[in-house]
């Protein structure tokens, strides 16, 4: 499974009510640490698919949650469980030091 393109519109549904959890990448398109990231995430999603879901967010696109969930720097990664925040993590990271600390 590819990852999931979140938007305002889908954001309840598939985040906050989400029976699984969700990673969800917040990048643009201009900023080069997320175009590295892309094929980690994209890596990421099609792993991870019987036991957590893989999306992204465009915060150019989506500003007001961007803003709610105080993403200041990006790519950041917010990994929800029952519909809130429980890690994030800022910059570029391998997929192998992701794994790690979405798992501890």
């Amino acid at each position: 499974m590819s990852e999931i393109i979140i938007t305002e519109s889908n954001f309840e549904t598939e985040v906050l009510k989400s029976s699984m959890p969700v990673l969800v990448d917040f990048w643009a398109e201009w900023c080069g640490p997320c175009q590295m990231l892309g094929p980690v995430v994209s890596e990421l999603a099609t792993e991870l698919t019987d036991w957590m879901k893989v999306g992204k967010l465009n915060v150019d696109n989506n500003h007001a949650l961007a803003v709610k969930y105080r993403v200041a720097s990006i790519p950041t990664l917010l990994l929800f469980k029952n519909g809130e925040v429980v890690k994030t993590i800022v910059g570029y990271h391998t997929k192998e030091e992701i794994l790690a600390l979405i798992k501890d």
